[in-house]
Order: structure tokens, then C-alpha cells, then sequence
């Protein structure tokens, strides 16, 4: 069994089912997930999920949108490998094979050029600010002229948290490393800004999480 951070207070355990990881936290979310994308992205063209983690995200909007060619991809072996489980499961033609991408590196960018979409699920509290600004950096270069990404998660409040839940999560996270922890919604929105992104709307989801929508100009 391995953990899965989230942003309900205390880890939630990720259990092996036949050969698939299984979040509860993704499962309570995910119709959530795919009701928000449907209604903010094109229904045709290349999308991106970095870090999958589990695959009941891509699964789901795989499904959902079969208009877009989805690409999955994930840090960890494990988790690559639920994800191929998962598609021998459920034939899905326009999800591709998971790749392995460590989206917090430089150059990647340029092996998946021209995405029309790209989606990040809960993973900016797990990262440094340094590496943040790189993901977003090279987001930028992957994107195709008015490409969206969207980032869900929790974050702060104009610099603080606004949860008991959010709270503890964030002094757990920061004590594995002190660089880690909830990412300040109004930094990451100058950070957008700086970046060249467009800054469409953000909106208050389930689970004091956050979506951001963005968009690259033309």
C-alpha cells in the first residue's frame, strides 16, 4: 500500500485492486473533474495529463471526450503501470500509452509540442517554487497558440489557509521538506502573468481545492 497527498487533511491510502492502483480521493473527484473540462476546453485536439498518478483522471476523460487524443504520464514505474492496466481494461482508442516524465526538468517541452491541452492534478504542493516556475515554463513552450492548462488542487488564500485540514496537510508536507507546501494563489497568478499566460478564471471546487484556467495567446 502507498500514500496519496491530498488536500482533505491526513493521507489517504492507495490499494492495489487486480493490478490497479485505487485513490478514493481521485474516485470522489473525478465526475468533477471531467464536468469541469468538458465545459472549458475545445472537444477536439491533443491533451496532456502531467502526473496521472492512479489513471482514474484519463480514464474517465478519455471516456468522456473521444475527440481528443489524451496522453498520460506519470514520474513513477508503479503508477505507469496502473495506468496500462487500466487501458487493457477499458479499450480507450484515443488514450495513448502513459510515458514516463519528470515535468519538473528542463527540454521537455520539446518532445510534446503543439498540446491543445494540458491538466495538473494535485501536484503543485508537491513541489519546490523552483520547480514550479519550471513545469509552468515549459507548459508554456508545449502549449499550441490559445492552448489551456488547468491546475487543480489546494492552495493558499492571498497567503493563507483557510482550513484546519489544509493546515495539517501543509505542516505534513513540510516536514519531509521544508521547500514543499501549499503554493499562494496571488503568487502563482503573477507567476502566470510573468510567464505570458492569460489568466481566464479560477474557481472554488470541492475540498477548498482550486481550479486554475489559463491560456497560452495566440
Amino acid at each position: 500500500m502507498i500514500f496519496n497527498n491530498n488536500s482533505e487533511g491526513l493521507n489517504i491510502p492507495i490499494v492495489d485492486v487486480n493490478g490497479s492502483l485505487y485513490s478514493p480521493s481521485a474516485n470522489r473527484n473525478c465526475s468533477i473533474i471531467v464536468e469541469l473540462i468538458s465545459k472549458t476546453i475545445p472537444n477536439s485536439g491533443k491533451a496532456l495529463e502531467i502526473a496521472s498518478g492512479t489513471g482514474q483522471h484519463i480514464i474517465q476523460l478519455g471516456s468522456k471526450l473521444r475527440q481528443i487524443t489524451w496522453q498520460p504520464s506519470d514520474i513513477d514505474k508503479e503508477r505507469i503501470q496502473s495506468i496500462n492496466n487500466l487501458l487493457s481494461d477499458n479499450v480507450i482508442e484515443n488514450i495513448n500509452p502513459p510515458c514516463h516524465l519528470d515535468a519538473t526538468k528542463d527540454g521537455w517541452s520539446s518532445k510534446y509540442p503543439n498540446q491543445n491541452f494540458i491538466l495538473i492534478i494535485n501536484l503543485l504542493h508537491l513541489i519546490t517554487l523552483k520547480e514550479t516556475k519550471t513545469l509552468l515554463s515549459e507548459v508554456f513552450s508545449a502549449l499550441a497558440p490559445k492552448g489551456f492548462i488547468i491546475i487543480y488542487g489546494p492552495f493558499m488564500r492571498k497567503g493563507k489557509l483557510t482550513s484546519k485540514g489544509d493546515v495539517d496537510f501543509h505542516k505534513n508536507i513540510k516536514k519531509s521538506n521544508i521547500k514543499l507546501g501549499y503554493k499562494n494563489d496571488i503568487s502563482l497568478l503573477k507567476l502566470f502573468s510573468t510567464l505570458g499566460f492569460l489568466h481566464q478564471k479560477t474557481i472554488e471546487m470541492p475540498a477548498n481545492n482550486l481550479a486554475f484556467i489559463i491560456q497560452k495567446p495566440i
